[in-house]
């Protein structure tokens, strides 16, 4: 142990005196030293270490790897750790140089050079010092292993003879250490990249981290990426279907800056992010259970958009697309999850002189969204569970009731205009009922039979449902009684739907196509600011925040593939796109047809969404799906280019 510890202090002082230094040379002008950068890096340079290091008192456990015991296990350690070294030397000189070229931390992308291995290895030779660098690697291992073998006799030559019992609660302590160290903080979820971007600081947050967890961090992400020649023939495309001139070049501009007339009028806005808000399972659309009563009244006096789609289903992707409008292309892994996508421009960001907020009951650590909200939205003040002063009811934190009542506490406070996204929870398993609401919400139950008919696995599904509508009837019936409601606008959507089988409430090909994963209820509900509508046009989360900021008479600049759904200036064609990632299919939903193309087989589905018909097959209808295969595969070009340069403003 004392070995282990000496060894790590060695390499700790090592790794933090390479951050000092990596700070004040890539420094921005005039930017003054940041010990919080300094105190998080500590954090990500012990976990290594620890893992390491816990490793090592592992493995010396067995009386033959032994380094005091047995002196081949000595030879061994030496020869070991000075490997450790080596590799340390080598992923911090990559880091630095890699920073020096890309000004990115080392990433996993670092891998895609050894494709063109001969053209990237004459570029290091023509660019950098490489014989220097190489030496200087083997007078460093030499002083390391010169090191090792004086620390493993100087440790050697002090032996502590304890009792067994004081040696077992020194090892269980030692253990417990390396494990808090690895985990890295106090909570639910672990040390992660995205808690360095809680530094609001693009450089500080870079500077906070090591090459070990920047590269391991975007390992599974190592592939990301889009291919600029189909992205070049989709931009024309996606730039015709936005009404922007194609500025051609490779510049592959989408950027469409709106600023209302009528700047002095400040509604405000909340945006309300439902967890599995399917559409088949709601009232709005028929269900005989019923289970959103409240809801489908909500929906009656605002404008209801009956054919909203997630981009993709689940809950990472449906928040990415409707913070960033970019569709989450990214597979296996979220969007939310690569560093390299952190950079966003978030059009939330831009409602200036507004005060922002996001609630959430648990913690935005999950899925690293907290990443892209700190690093994106300058002022946004977040509340989570830690915040809350109610108590959590389970994984996901405090019940959707109490979030909703302790956000509206926070907005009647407010003297200036506010935007806010409130992200729920409880529509999801284990379907907690919290017992201070079991007096007032009444559960139901029905045969199992009935539950099939009407899209419902259980009874706690379907009651975890109808506490949703009954959360919901709190937060607006709360909301009514202050003064910021008439003056709001509140936003409603599905995060995603959930697969299953509709029956006769919709066409055959929501359940056979399987869109039902991606039909969410979307509402625009402000009773003193919109007229009640029903729109059958489609429309997509990522249209969320370009339509409110027009609402809101904001000054925004929209680079995203979401369009405002209230401009009457916009074409009449409109899509919903949808890149499922468990079918591995892209496509998009027009007015009356959905087509979509399988990434693995290319197999392709053109099929009504109005009704069972079979689609006739004429030149209008061959046109209309050569409109939308061409529209399909722009939308999923651009996406996979914008999530990587989609920067903020």
């Amino acid at each position: 142990m004392r070995f282990i510890f000496s060894w790590a202090a060695m390499l700790l002082l090592c790794m933090m005196l390479y951050r000092v230094f990596f700070y004040f040379h890539y420094r921005p002008a005039n930017k003054p030293f940041s010990g919080s950068s300094m105190l998080l890096g500590f954090r990500y340079d012990l976990r290594i270490l620890a893992a390491i290091g816990l490793g090592m008192f592992i493995l010396s456990a067995f009386p033959f790897l032994d380094p005091f015991k047995n002196k081949n296990a000595m030879r061994f350690w030496t020869i070991l750790l000075s490997i450790i070294f080596i590799i340390f030397l080598i992923f911090y000189g990559g880091d630095f140089y890699y920073y020096d070229y890309l000004k990115q931390r080392l990433s996993a992308s670092v891998l895609n050079f050894a494709q063109d291995a001969a053209i990237s290895a004459r570029m290091m030779w023509q660019t950098y010092p490489l014989l220097r660098i190489f030496f200087f690697l083997v007078f460093a291992t030499i002083l390391f292993t010169v090191f090792i073998k004086k620390l493993f006799r100087r440790t050697e030559k002090k032996p502590v003879l304890i009792s067994r019992r004081k040696k077992i609660l020194l090892h269980s302590v030692f253990v417990i250490l390396c494990a808090l160290a690895i985990f890295g903080k106090v909570g639910q979820y672990p040390l992660r990249w995205s808690d360095a971007f809680s530094l609001t600081d693009d450089f500080k947050a870079n500077a906070s981290l090591n090459p070990f967890q920047s590269f391991f961090s975007t390992f599974s992400f190592k592939n990301s990426g889009y291919d600029i020649k189909k992205v070049k023939v989709s931009y024309p495309v996606m730039a015709d279907y936005f009404s922007v001139p194609d500025t051609g070049g490779g510049s592959f501009n989408l950027d469409r800056k709106y600023c209302s007339t009528d700047t002095a009028m400040k509604p405000n806005v909340v945006v309300v992010i439902c967890e599995s808000f399917s559409a088949y399972k709601s009232s709005m659309f028929g269900n005989k259970l019923n289970p959103t009563p409240y809801f489908n009244g909500m929906c009656n006096q605002g404008v209801f958009f009956e054919r909203c789609f997630s981009p993709a289903f689940g809950t990472a992707r449906g928040v990415w697309a409707t913070l960033t409008g970019i569709p989450d292309v990214e597979f296996p892994n979220t969007s939310s999850r690569n560093p390299a996508a952190v950079d966003q421009h978030v059009i939330m960001d831009d409602f200036t002189g507004y005060n922002k907020f996001y609630f959430l009951g648990g913690s935005t650590t999950w899925a690293n969204i907290r990443g892209l909200l700190t690093n994106n939205i300058h002022g946004l003040k977040i509340y989570e569970e830690d915040d809350s002063k109610a108590a959590k009811v389970d994984v996901w934190g405090i019940s959707d009731k109490n979030l909703f009542l302790e956000a509206n506490e926070v907005f009647a406070k407010q003297d200036k205009p506010f935007v806010s996204v409130i992200q729920t929870a409880d529509n999801h398993r284990p379907y907690t009922i919290p017992s201070e609401d079991r007096a007032e919400f009444k559960e139901v139950n029905y045969p199992s039979d009935t539950l099939k008919k009407y899209g419902f696995d259980d009874n706690g599904q379907l009651n975890a449902f109808r506490y949703t509508d009954f959360c919901y009837s709190k937060f607006i019936e709360a909301a009514k009684k202050e003064k910021y409601f008439t003056n709001t606008i509140f936003v409603f959507v599905g995060d995603h739907g959930l697969r299953g089988d509709a029956g006769d409430q919709f066409p055959k090909s929501f359940t056979q196509q399987g869109i039902l994963s991606e039909h969410v209820p979307l509402l625009f509900y402000a009773p003193a600011i919109l007229k009640p509508q029903r729109i059958l046009q489609p429309a997509s989360q990522a249209d969320i925040f370009p339509s409110v900021a027009g609402l809101a008479h904001r000054c925004f600049t929209n680079t995203s593939l979401g369009s405002d759904l209230f401009d009457s200036t916009a074409g009449k064609t409109r899509y919903a796109f949808i890149a499922d990632p468990d079918t591995r299919t892209i496509g998009v939903v027009g007015d009356t047809y959905y087509y979509a193309r399988n990434l693995n087989t290319n197999a392709v589905d053109f099929v009504s969404v109005i009704n069972n018909d079979p689609v006739p097959v004429n030149a209008g209808t061959d046109s209309i799906k050569k409109k939308m295969s061409a529209a399909t595969e722009a939308f999923y070009n651009m996406s996979k280019w914008l999530l990587l340069n989609n920067k903020k403003r």
